[in-house]
């Protein structure tokens, strides 16, 4: 067996990532067996490496090797690329086809972007990797055939089985071995190394001197996030092959030709910025206090009116429902309490109107804090009588108790429990 060095050296595979040998590994492994292989890494990490390196080192390497876009071949026209067709069988169909599956008998088939296969071809492909059988469109025959499958994708196999987009017995069928590839950005010992190779090439190809990269641009080369992979830095080593006149590239010029270079990097926020921030913190915080302290005049007002209107208190609740439900609702999400900020010195204690006609001028504090006890106190008392109320017209049912409160039924087990009803 030949070494994992020898190998990638044979079929141009550059770079030492541990994840990497072990992909390498594996394939060499699972060559001599007929081991249905399924390859999963990102576009452009070079899955169409290992279906080579399984076919070449199988007994089958004397045979076909087919490799199928799966993706690339539209739907109406996939099976019979892969399974072949009659004459006749559809509009254009002029002569009997032999499929991939024919062609390649005694050879091995590599799918690639196997996840893009419709679900009609998914059953079809799960017989074929069954027991070895097809049909060709257009036929009632069954015909075997004898080949190696190969399949690669870039798909999440998991999400597209949970959203019904792939067959999953055909994926536990197709994934006996899995092999996964890991992306560029994993492999940042490897990235200068791959793109001096690139250089060198397209040196050769262009007939013209080998770009080479200055440290800092080293440096920038391997902190990008290459969500392109392997292709991409093909690409950009090949532009700047042929475009850059001077062939020693700094950072400054292969900053211009790495796309999106700036959500890659760490932002750096200025002092400025962070003052602002924590003022626009503290602006939420006063208004978050202020909406607090409003609410809490609403209960004030709403008590009153309870008290006023002792004997049509449904209408009261009736009418005032939101602001009911609003005060539950926000009592049973806080996590924290504010403290209410103090009232400035300045501000004028409301009395109730009905209240102004016995009070004197000198005890007008006075008799202000004692309104505010009476209202708290009241409060309660006006709380526990609707919710007895409520629950003797339900029968003791919390739950359409709760929803003619206008609150939710955790809340008015809660209120249960604490006036020990």
């Amino acid at each position: 067996m030949e070494s994992i060095q020898a190998i990638k050296q044979r079929f141009g595979i550059i770079g030492n990532d541990p994840k990497l040998n072990r992909a390498v590994e594996k394939a060499i492994q699972v060559a001599p067996t007929d081991i249905s292989v399924l390859v999963t890494g990102e576009s452009g990490v070079g899955k169409e490496s290992i279906p080579k390196i399984i076919h070449s080192l199988s007994h089958r390497k004397h045979g076909k090797s087919i490799a199928v876009n799966c993706g690339a071949i539209p739907e109406g026209t996939i099976d019979s690329e892969l399974f072949g067709h009659e004459k006749g069988a559809f509009t254009g169909a002029t002569q009997t086809r032999n499929g991939y599956f024919e062609v390649a008998s005694g050879g091995t088939i590599f799918l690639d972007e196997v996840g893009e296969l419709p679900l009609t071809t998914q059953v079809r492909l799960l017989r074929v990797l069954e027991n070895g059988e097809f049909i060709k469109v257009g036929s009632s025959k069954v015909q075997k055939t004898d080949v190696r499958i190969v399949a690669a994708t870039n798909v999440n196999m998991f999400e597209a089985i949970k959203k019904g987009k792939f067959r999953e017995d055909l994926y536990y069928r197709l994934s006996t071995v899995e092999i996964l590839l890991p992306p560029l950005r994993n492999r940042k010992e490897d990235i200068h190394l791959l793109f001096r190779k690139f250089a060198s090439d397209f040196a050769t190809k262009y007939k013209m001197p080998t770009i080479r990269l200055t440290d800092d641009a080293v440096t920038l080369l391997e902190k990008y996030h290459w969500s392109g992979n392997i292709r991409q830095l093909r690409n950009i080593a090949e532009q700047i092959s042929v475009l850059e006149q001077n062939r020693t590239i700094s950072a400054v010029a292969l900053h211009g030709y790495l796309p999106n270079i700036g959500s890659n990097l760490p932002a750096v926020i200025s002092d400025d910025k962070k003052d602002s921030d924590f003022s626009n913190e503290r602006e939420i915080l006063y208004k978050v206090l202020f909406d607090m302290k409003s609410d809490l005049n609403d209960l004030k007002k709403l008590t009153m009116e309870l008290m006023q209107n002792s004997g049509n208190s449904q209408q009261v609740q009736k009418d005032n429902e939101g602001l009911i439900r609003k005060i539950y609702r926000e009592e049973e999400e806080k996590e924290l309490s504010f403290e209410e900020p103090a009232a400035p010195a300045a501000e004028v204690l409301q009395i109730p109107s009905h209240a102004t006609s016995v009070v004197k001028e000198d005890d007008k504090y006075h008799f202000a804090e004692e309104i505010e006890e009476e209202e708290t106190l009241s409060l309660q008392d006006k709380e526990l009588e609707l919710i007895k109320k409520s629950l003797e017209r339900h029968r003791g049912k919390r739950k359409a108790a709760a929803e003619e409160l206008g609150i939710s039924e955790r809340t008015l087990y809660r209120k249960i429990k604490q006036y020990d009803l």
